[in-house]
């Protein structure tokens, strides 16, 4: 028996509903004993009153993607899928993870930290800048900074989800994403948004925004971003899937965004976009996902 861990209490619940409830009937089309759980911050001990060997976990953001719930079924000795403890915890903070690739000589934007209450450092790259919360997915809580003026408010509100955020430069280019399953890097994604960021709107909602898949890079191109995402996955520990966002500027070259250790499985939706070019489909992926 497989329980589908779904919902949960971040700011991305509602997406989780979805996902959630698209890998359970997935499942269910596959023959697959499951049933699902949609997860609140009170009722985990409900979830142990079931009967399951495994659970496949899409939980976004804090609860599901910090390593809350991966320790809960440790502590159980539960298997789930994808990434263990450690690097859930990791991944969720962007700070960090761009800290860990930095010392990798990763490709990075510049930032700095911002802590609430804290003195702010001097900011010693140019305009415009993103500023964003730490520990939130789905482009919740960013905002574009165009002159000083505005940081205030942009932290304000990157500050409504925790007291940290990130000011980075921002990157004028196109944003591309790279699926990693198992060991393997996907076609990468180009995301073409109406939207100046590509924002929770656009990911989930929008019929205008548009994925190019196979994308536009060359194949030269193709190979350096999928083989620059496996490092940056590789490096935090990630396992099991995942997903690996880029800024990609006019010359062409990329930058790393973040990284989603439980990643979005909506009919809008980019890992099963991934997918799909690789030659599976949804419920084929589902699998793979479970099982490895």
């Amino acid at each position: 028996m497989i329980a589908v861990l779904m919902g949960g209490y971040s700011a991305e619940r509602e997406i989780s509903l979805l996902s959630g409830n698209a890998v359970y009937k997935s499942l269910l089309n596959s023959n697959v004993d499951c049933f699902s759980f949609d997860l609140t911050d009170d009722n985990l001990e409900d979830l142990w009153k079931r009967e399951f060997e495994k659970a496949f976990i899409v939980l976004h953001g804090k609860g599901g993607e910090d390593g809350f719930i991966q320790s809960k079924l440790e502590r159980k000795n539960i298997p789930f899928t994808g990434s263990g403890v450690a690097a859930s915890s990791l991944c969720i903070n962007k700070a960090t993870t761009k800290e860990l690739w930095n010392k990798h000589d990763l490709p990075l934007s510049p930032s700095i930290l911002a802590i609430k209450g804290n003195p702010i450092d001097s900011i010693n790259f140019p305009l415009p800048w993103a500023v964003k919360p730490t520990m939130e997915g789905s482009s919740i809580g960013i905002s574009k900074v165009e002159n000083t003026k505005e940081l205030a408010n942009a932290l304000e509100i990157a500050w409504q989800y925790n007291s940290e955020a990130l000011i980075e430069q921002w990157v004028e280019g196109d944003e591309y994403t790279v699926a990693i399953l198992g060991n393997q890097s996907l076609p990468s994604i180009k995301i073409i948004s109406d939207h100046d960021i590509y924002d929770y709107h656009s990911k989930y909602f929008s019929n205008k925004t548009e994925y190019l898949c196979p994308s536009d890079l060359t194949k030269e191109q193709e190979r350096s971003i999928q083989s620059i995402a496996m490092k940056a996955f590789d490096l935090t520990g990630a396992s099991g899937w995942g997903r690996v966002d880029f800024i990609v500027d006019k010359d062409k070259k990329p930058y790393l965004l973040e990284i989603n250790t439980v990643p979005g499985m909506t009919s809008h939706s980019l890992v099963p976009i991934a997918a799909k070019a690789s030659g599976f489909d949804f419920d084929q992926l589902v699998l793979k996902i479970l099982y490895g």
